[in-house]
């Protein structure tokens, strides 16, 4: 901790600059650096974030030699003001904000008008001559402060208002006159007694304590914790405490206050966007207490003001190089400048005011591109809920798929598929999904469960599908047997209509109203700048040519990851793979396979025509077997009855696939040294498949189509040494009988700390690696990744880690897995290919640390490939930094 921990401010003078944010957090940083420009700023001076460490370091107390500097620089306030704090005449009133590194807004506390008591405000009215306005700051310190720092309910507070307006039969606050907030005050003065069993406080140094430590207090209140969490905010940050001579916009009609925007927030429309009110304070505009007008008619009413207002957004956007979010107010007719900070903005906006300022030549096209945030993309590729629109919130969950939908409740697959081909949109509900649930979710609008987290089966395939999902949702009450869900006092049943809002996890009862998407120019140019500038490729994980031609429109230069179990779920093929697995001899599941095979082919054939040219990774079946058979007695019965198997052979076949953990059990590379003829029927099939594209499209040899095989979950050198043997073998038959040759790899997935480290092994019998971080993050932290959601929050919320580690890396331990694995497999094999196809390769984070590792290329699911393409630009040019 350094010495200096309070940072004084003043036009024309000051202790910090924009580059101190991490020490005087955004808002003070930026008070200073508007001040360091001789901009009208009230004085005043910055607690640093390193107090707000110490006060939680010492069991939230203060530091001693905190005190001291606080008194210097309240002194120096005094003198810079020409008012002194406590004083009876002429108070120095001030107000006590928070302020961290990222901006929170509204997530943490704010004081107004400390220095007020019971002789003070008689002695402000005196001296501005403006009673109500004395009244009126002393009616909202103390409701403030009850709040804030005492902790009082102040619900009363708002009655005593409404009762008054009502007897008196005003329509607005600013019909109440002096003697009407005199009252209030008094009323107040009397709740708070009542509440707190002590009088409000009226030593004014109490008061500023009293704020300084509640503001401290509400970096840790729970919609701070939540925010922090949701936007990737550490925990150890802290805040700085902002202390400030207050300026008012509530003494009459030449004052106001407001809050503004350089350009439209919403559309990036580079035009001055923002709100104000006349005789107010700022509380007023954003509580949405009073209606108000829009900045334009500033013009007319206060028309000197609203100039100086306009040079100074004018340059503080040039000096900043981007668009501010600025807060006023208007004393009397002067301005005072009270806040700027980097504006908040949709997706949409962000792209047009890069673009924009590219053409203005504010920034460059490399600023332009690190200005934007890559997940933010997200909003602009589905549909979202209209901000406008009524809603009634249910529940709140995981925000595991972006997009807003609405839709009929449904509880199984089967009806999903049912209500689809009746014309209707369905959300399907479940507790959680599994592999089977996969042409439920495909025909679903949205998908809504109970549990899993935010990479989960109903997250991941939702992603995939650009579906939307809320996953995790734990206040559903769901019951499958009788279709019903509780959840917030209602009763929900089979039919009833929900809407999902999967960019925040929301759900809400009935239909909302949806906005579609629509792609710019804007978007197209910004996603062709980071094409020109990013060093890896992009591709996608897409098991459909649905999901494939979706990822191509989005810039997918190929697939990373094509998983071809769910190509076996469909009605017409699920029957097929469960009398494979029934078939008791080797010759039996040879001659069901043969059934399959041209399933799959037509399958692959559809794939690589849509990718034209572009490589396609096919990790060859990967789950146990148990996930594809029948279960419960009445779906055994069906399924006995459909084929004409006795269904005592089923019931014996399904409990000897059992698993007690099936995820670490039979499955991917185990599965086809047990079962060879799977991989060697899906060998062909891809084989085939390729011979089929060339022979149509009659192609040169290896000219359009980059098939790469890849076998999952090895361990062991010699297992990729058998299976490869195997793939080839069919791969090479085919093309003599075919009389075709084209060009393949055969690789595997690495997804096993064993793997990892034994990677100059497994590379001699590889020709490219892809990490599948989601399995590594499973088998190296001993964590399944559906049931860690139940547990992680209250880790992230207990500081033992900062993010979820299946949304984002764990760099230190899973990610030195990763890189030792680069490192040997390329000392072994110095142009082995090396990618990503877990979820995490559309976490830019994640992106950035695969890209020093030297991956070649990331694959995420279709609707995240923007996101990645941008992220992976952006790594790149932070790199030549």
């Amino acid at each position: 901790m350094s010495d200096k921990t309070v940072y004084f401010f003043a036009a024309g003078e000051s202790d910090g600059h924009a580059g101190l944010k991490d020490l005087l957090g955004g808002k003070g940083a930026n008070l200073a650096e508007m001040a360091r420009l001789e901009m009208p700023v009230p004085a005043g001076f910055t607690l640093s974030t390193e107090v707000c460490t110490q006060f939680y370091n010492l069991g939230q107390r203060l530091p001693e030699s905190l005190k001291p500097e606080v008194m210097k620089a309240l002194s120096h306030l005094e003198s810079k003001m020409g008012k002194k704090f406590g004083d009876n005449q002429n108070p120095l009133l001030l107000s006590v904000r928070s302020g961290a590194r990222s901006s929170m807004p509204g997530m943490m506390d704010t004081i107004l008008n400390l220095g007020l008591n019971n002789m003070a405000v008689v002695g402000l009215a005196k001296h501005s001559d403006n009673p109500r306005f004395a009244w009126d700051s002393y009616r909202r310190l103390i409701q403030m402060y009850a709040d804030v720092v005492m902790g009082i309910n102040t619900n009363q507070f708002e009655i005593e208002i409404e009762d008054l307006k009502a007897d008196k039969g005003y329509m607005l606050d600013t019909e109440m006159t002096a003697i009407d907030l005199e009252f209030l005050s008094n009323n107040f003065l009397q709740l708070v007694k009542l509440a707190a069993g002590k009088e409000f406080p009226q030593d004014p140094m109490e008061q500023l304590w009293g704020a300084i430590f509640a503001v401290f207090q509400s970096w840790n209140t729970p919609r701070a914790v939540t925010y922090r969490q949701l936007h990737g905010i550490p925990n150890h940050w802290g805040t700085a405490v902002n202390i400030q001579a207050m300026v008012f916009g509530n003494m009459g009609n030449d004052s106001a206050t407001g809050v503004a925007f350089t350009r439209n927030p919403s559309t990036g429309e580079n035009r001055f966007f923002g709100e104000f009110l006349i005789n107010a304070q700022g509380e007023d505009v954003v509580a949405g207490i009073r209606t108000p007008e829009p900045i334009e008619a500033l013009k007319v009413k206060m028309p000197e003001a609203y100039l100086e207002l306009e040079k100074i957004y004018k340059k503080l956007e040039v000096h900043y190089k981007d668009m501010q979010d600025i807060e006023f107010t208007i004393e009397k007719g002067r301005l005072w400048m009270l806040q700027t900070r980097t504006g908040k903005r949709t997706a949409r906006a962000a792209l047009k005011t890069a673009s924009d300022m590219i053409e203005e030549g504010l920034i460059t096209k490399e600023e332009a591109l690190l200005r934007i945030d890559p997940k933010s993309l997200d909003q602009l590729l589905h549909p979202t809920l209209d901000p406008k629109a009524k809603k009634v919130l249910l529940a709140k969950g995981l925000p595991a798929s972006p997009g807003g939908v609405s839709g009929h409740l449904v509880f199984t697959s089967e009806q999903a598929v049912l209500e689809k081909e009746k014309g209707h949109s369905v959300i399907l509900v479940r507790i959680e999904t599994s592999p089977e649930d996969i042409a439920g979710m495909n025909a679903a609008k949205g998908i809504l469960t109970a549990r899993g987290g935010m990479t989960s089966h109903a997250a991941v395939v939702a992603r995939g599908m650009g579906k939307c999902c809320v996953a995790g949702c734990s206040a559903l009450d769901i019951n499958p047997e009788i279709e019903t869900i509780k959840v917030a006092g209602y009763l929900l049943r089979f039919g009833d209509l929900v809407t999902l809002d999967g960019s925040t996890g929301e759900v809400f009862l009935g239909e909302v109203k949806t906005i579609a998407p629509e792609l710019s120019g804007d978007f197209e140019k910004i996603m062709s700048l980071a094409d020109q500038v990013r060093k890896m490729g992009v591709r996608t994980n897409a098991d459909t040519p649905k999901d494939a031609q979706i990822a191509r429109q989005f810039g997918a230069e190929g697939i990373g990851l094509c998983r071809t179990e769910h190509m076996f779920f469909g009605p017409d093929r699920i029957d097929v793979m469960r009398k494979m697995i029934m078939a008791p001899t080797v010759d039996e599941r040879k001659k069901t396979l043969s059934l399959l095979l041209p399933m799959q082919r037509q399958d692959f054939y559809e794939i690589f025509k849509i990718m034209n040219g572009y490589p396609v990774t096919i990790r060859l079946l990967d789950p146990p077997l148990h996930e594809f058979v029948p279960h419960g007695e009445e779906e055994m019965a069906d399924f006995s009855s459909r084929v004409g198997m006795p269904l005592s052979d089923i019931r014996q076949r399904v409990h000897a696939l059992h698993e007690f953990n099936p995820m670490l059990g039979h499955r991917g590379c185990r599965l086809a040294i047990t079962y060879p003829e799977i991989y060697q029927m899906q060998a062909k099939a891809i084989a085939e498949a390729v011979c089929q594209l060339i022979s149509e499209e009659k192609m040169e040899p290896g000219q359009k189509v980059l098939p790469e095989i890849m076998i999952p979950l090895v361990a062991y050198e010699q297992e990729l040494k058998v299976l490869r043997s195997l793939v080839e073998e069919q791969i090479k038959w085919v093309q003599s009988e075919k009389g075709i040759a084209f060009d393949y790899k055969v690789g595997t997935m690495i997804e096993l700390p064993r793997a990892a480290l034994t990677a100059n092994q497994i590379a001699g019998q590889a020709d490219f690696f892809s990490f599948g971080t989601n399995d590594l993050t499973q088998t190296t932290l001993g964590l399944s990744r559906d049931d860690a959601g139940r547990f992680l929050p209250q880790y992230i919320e207990g500081g033992i880690i900062e993010i979820d580690p299946f949304i984002s890396l764990d760099q230190q331990g899973v990610g030195a897995l990763v890189k030792t694995a680069i490192d040997l497999g390329r000392k072994a094999k110095p142009n082995l290919k090396i990618g990503i196809c877990g979820e995490h390769g559309g976490d830019p984070a994640s992106i950035e640390f695969f890209f020093k590792s030297g991956m070649d290329y990331i694959s995420c699911s279709p609707f995240r490939v923007p996101i990645a393409r941008l992220a992976a630009a952006q790594s790149a040019l932070r790199s030549k930094k």
